[in-house]
């Protein structure tokens, strides 16, 4: 499954656009984002693109969780969000 990161600074436009692109081929894509800003970016995203695939008739879904990441040998808590098609 493709896995998008986004952080604080992402343009919620152009991720999606990514996310549209994904789901269109493989009907789900995994979000990852760690920190207040970047889940922010990242719900953004998730709204915009369900109004870019909805003309051809996709209803796009969230489901939301907690993960592990390591970064730079920490631990860090983010969230994945895994949108797919209804």
């Amino acid at each position: 499954m493709e896995v998008l990161k986004v952080s604080a600074t992402s343009k919620p436009v152009a991720v999606a656009g990514a996310i549209a692109g994904v789901v269109r081929t493989q009907s789900r894509v995994e979000v990852q984002a760690i920190g207040a800003g970047a889940i922010n970016q990242a719900i953004k995203a998730i709204a915009i693109s369900r109004g870019y695939v909805a003309p051809g008739g996709m209803d796009l879904v969230c489901i939301p969780s907690f993960i592990d990441i390591s970064i730079d040998g920490e631990e860090r808590t983010g969230i994945r969000l895994l949108v797919e098609t209804r």
